[in-house]
């Protein structure tokens, strides 16, 4: 098999990458690493020192949470790509607490948010305010912290976040929408914006 697999296919490797056969893993592997990795560029281009986290360390670490020994319970290429977005959000975080206990005073390593979630365009938030606000967010409303979630550190669109969640593109538009504004106003409130 060469080539990009087709979805079913992608989709098989996903769910169990160990028992693929080589020409599925072969195919397999270069398309999971390319999107993972265009989504790692993604969102560190957004950071304010993008060169303290490569997007290649960041895809091998989530690479090796979803699809390592134990591996993820993943259902499909959407599902994949939703915890791979948890799974950046979790690295990001904890690689941004070490920065911050760092005794040499690493500092904190703020992201611009994306234009659609963020109230002016050039806005930055740290990335640990912004967990802290996701996580109040889940608590209040789980579903659209999840949107952002797959918006901001996925990059995925509005389609394939309406697929993922198995809700239809008018909700996750209308969840989206209110996340933005919950998420701008709390992070403002926080002082966090300029």
């Amino acid at each position: 098999m060469t080539g990009t697999p087709p979805d079913p296919a992608l989709t098989l490797y996903l769910r169990d990458p160990r028992s693929a056969d080589d020409g599925l893993a072969a195919a397999a592997v270069p398309v999971v690493y390319a999107e993972l990795r265009a989504l790692a560029a993604s969102h560190l281009r957004r950071a304010r020192r993008p060169e303290d986290l490569q997007p290649t360390a960041l895809v091998h670490e989530v690479y090796l949470k979803l699809l390592g020994d134990r591996g993820a319970a993943v259902n499909d290429r959407e599902h994949f790509f939703a915890l791979a977005a948890r799974a950046m959000r979790q690295l990001c975080v904890d690689f941004a607490r070490a920065r911050l206990a760092d005794k040499r005073g690493g500092g904190q390593a703020p992201v611009t948010l994306d234009e659609a979630l963020a109230a002016a365009a050039d806005m930055e938030v740290d990335v640990l305010d912004l967990d802290a606000a996701l996580t109040e967010l889940a608590e209040l409303d789980p579903r659209e912290a999840r949107v952002v979630e797959l918006r901001f550190f996925s990059g995925l669109s509005m389609d394939e976040v309406a697929a993922a969640l198995s809700i239809s593109l008018a909700t996750a538009e209308r969840e989206w929408r209110a996340a933005r504004a919950w998420l701008a106003q709390r992070l403002n409130a926080g002082g966090n914006a300029p």
